[in-house]
């Protein structure tokens, strides 16, 4: 069935001028402006018989001129609602509006939106801006409507994938899912699911503290091909996740990649800071920005619980992991009902100072894959009371001595609850006011946190929308632009929190306070975050005091006189909240596999599953397979 023409032909004769897909959406395009402002319920009509989005706009020919446009619409919308930029989509006749209080731009009942298209013939986007701005956001928004004629036709040919019918032929049922990464592991996580149609890479990240030969996903297993790739879907932003994901892209592939708009952000901007960190050491970059912007072009984003077919039998939803911001567990509807998928990615099952907890409830389940990162029977992270105290005491002390506190921290997630921490605890009274310093990326991160306050928990989304008490603007938290700034802030600057990238110590400005602050007992070294297995962090963690660098050409050795400790304070679930997580989450799977976690948390983890629960449960290893139908 050609859904298309079956479309066109329910409605009235020549009210369609064009018809074509985004991506799984259906969308006519009318040149009769009365049609376009009402369709006399036509358009539900359709909706109702074929159950698919499907969206009228106005032919591009009928719209008003931008510069017109622009005027009227900065008329229409009162001056109180901010109206900053507005960018007209050309190709697709829409116009985005964003401005500081959206609801006054849309009106009551959306009054203000009706108007706009009826005097500029023009579908009105209103988007809120973000408190801070972000050179990434409006990057990454320049290069799509830049290339909104491209972007057009990929997303009309990824319908197409969709909608014209199966392309591999149907000789029989079965799903399949291959470790290419991940597996009794942490880092580079990727799953390939096969189906007799379908080929869908699920995650595709790198191992930062690996060696060239295990850092990347084991892509060139026999059953892997790139060019028959349909699909990527991607949990979070993580670079274990995310970062060979440009590679694809450099490699020939020109296929979707399906994730939620903070998820596109933020790891585009962890992409770029690798591609800067590795010309900066002197490597060759795997790939380069010219990748990562491809990456962008073809990216489809999702809000959570928004379903979409992506190939001929596979149906994506995300619901959210609770990890960092846009973190989703991706669940996958195979063949129309005949597999269900959930994969956790990151989880955490806790209301955290950022994040809801993740969900657990989801239409139809019969495979469950979990992280396994903190799946140690002795994995048991303290009380968030028990470490808002430790925190206050490790802080308290260091400030006595006159020392700082260096928190080596992940480029997402982590510096923007301590953030949120630091707030609270300034507000309680329990710590004293003294600067936090943000380094590396992470200022631009937490533009992006500002930039999606619908994705926080609704203590921190109440905050946000009154700039006055927005955590991530405090008259405390300060921006770190250059090594001039970080000597300043070792040598001259008194008492205070410094969080930088990177998290386990292998890369980045944390490493370079640490070199400077190392020998002061006044400091104190505070991880944050999980440490992998090699890494400077780790081995810190362990009990080395004395590291050794190569410094223009010269070994120099560093003796660690300064505190170190840790502060509790993680995205992923503690044992008892993966043990938890089954217990409450509906329906039940009748398979469980472990991953994401280290060879004997992903065993210990799957074997208390099976024992508590009786399910049966797989901890994989990297290449192995395993035929789910």
């Amino acid at each position: 069935m050609d859904i298309l023409k079956e479309i066109v032909k329910m409605l009235p004769p020549n009210s369609i001028s064009e018809a074509g897909f985004e991506a799984a959406n259906i969308v006519l395009y009318t040149k009769d402006a009365d049609f376009f402002l009402d369709n006399r319920g036509e358009i539900k009509k359709l909706v109702d018989a074929f159950k698919k989005r499907v969206e009228l706009r106005p032919d591009p020919s009928i719209t008003l001129g931008q510069e017109k446009a622009e005027k009227k619409i900065r008329e229409l919308i009162p001056a109180e609602a901010g109206v900053d930029e507005i960018i007209f989509d050309p190709e697709r006749s829409r116009v985005i509006i964003h401005a500081d209080k959206p609801g006054l731009a849309i009106g009551k009942q959306g009054a203000l939106l009706r108007d706009i298209r009826k005097e500029v013939l023009w579908v009105p986007i209103i988007k809120r801006m973000p408190p801070i701005r972000s050179k990434l956001i409006e990057g990454i928004r320049a290069t799509l409507y830049q290339n909104s004629a491209y972007r057009k036709k990929f997303l009309d040919r990824t319908g197409h994938r969709i909608y014209d019918g199966w392309i591999r032929g149907k000789k029989s049922e079965w799903v399949r899912l291959t470790f290419l990464g991940g597996a009794r592991q942490v880092g580079r996580s990727c799953i390939f699911l096969q189906t007799p149609e379908s080929r869908v890479l699920i995650d595709v990240g790198i191992d930062v503290t690996g060696s060239d030969h295990d850092m990347f996903p084991m892509l060139d297993a026999p059953e892997f091909n790139l060019k028959e790739l349909d699909a990527v879907v991607i949990s979070h932003a993580h670079m274990d996740h995310t970062g060979l994901l440009p590679y694809l892209y450099k490699m020939g592939y020109n296929g979707p990649v399906y994730c939620t708009t903070p998820t596109r952000d933020i790891m585009a901007l962890l992409q770029l800071d690798m591609v800067k960190i590795q010309h900066g050491e002197g490597k060759e970059p795997i790939y380069t920005s010219e990748e990562v912007k491809q990456m962008v072009l073809h990216t489809i984003c999702l809000e959570w619980e928004e379903v979409t077919d992506i190939t001929p039998d596979v149906r994506l939803t995300f619901y959210n992991s609770g990890h960092i911001l846009g973190s989703s567990m991706v669940h996958l509807n195979i063949g129309n009902g005949l597999h269900n998928i959930v994969y956790t990615g990151d989880l955490k099952f806790a209301r955290t100072n950022l994040l809801e907890a993740a969900d657990t409830q989801f239409p139809r389940m019969e495979t469950l894959i979990i992280e396994s990162t903190y799946g140690g029977r002795d994995n048991i992270m303290t009380t968030p009371q028990e470490s808002d105290n430790r925190f206050v005491e490790l802080v308290q002390r260091t400030v006595e001595r006159g020392g700082k506190v260096l928190l080596p921290v992940l480029g997402s997630g982590r510096a923007q609850e301590i953030i949120v921490i630091i707030d609270r605890l300034v507000r309680e009274g329990r710590l004293p006011k003294i600067p936090i310093y943000l380094d590396g990326m992470l200022w631009d991160i937490t533009a992006i946190y500002t930039a999606y306050p619908e994705y926080l928990n609704r203590v921190v989304r109440k905050l946000i929308f009154h700039k006055d008490e927005n955590p991530f603007m405090g008259e405390i938290v300060k921006r770190v632009g250059s090594h001039k700034e970080r000597m300043k802030i070792i040598e001259e600057e008194g008492p205070c929190i410094i969080c930088a990238t990177s998290g386990m110590l292998n890369g980045g400005p944390s490493v370079e306070y640490f070199k400077q602050m190392s020998s002061n007992e006044k400091h104190t070294l505070a991880f944050s975050s999980y440490q992998g297995e090699g890494t400077l962090g780790r081995r810190i963690q362990g009990g080395e005091r004395e590291i050794t660098f190569m410094n223009d050409g010269k070994m120099q050795t560093y003796v660690v006189k300064m505190e170190v400790d840790r502060v509790e304070v993680s995205g992923h679930a503690d044992r008892r909240e993966l043990m938890n997580f089954i217990a409450r989450v509906q329906p039940k799977p009748k398979r469980i596999i472990t991953m994401h976690g280290e060879s004997s948390r992903c065993l210990d983890l799957a074997s208390s599953y099976h024992k508590t629960y009786r399910v049966e449960t797989n901890a994989p290893k990297v290449l192995e397979a395993i035929r789910l139908r």
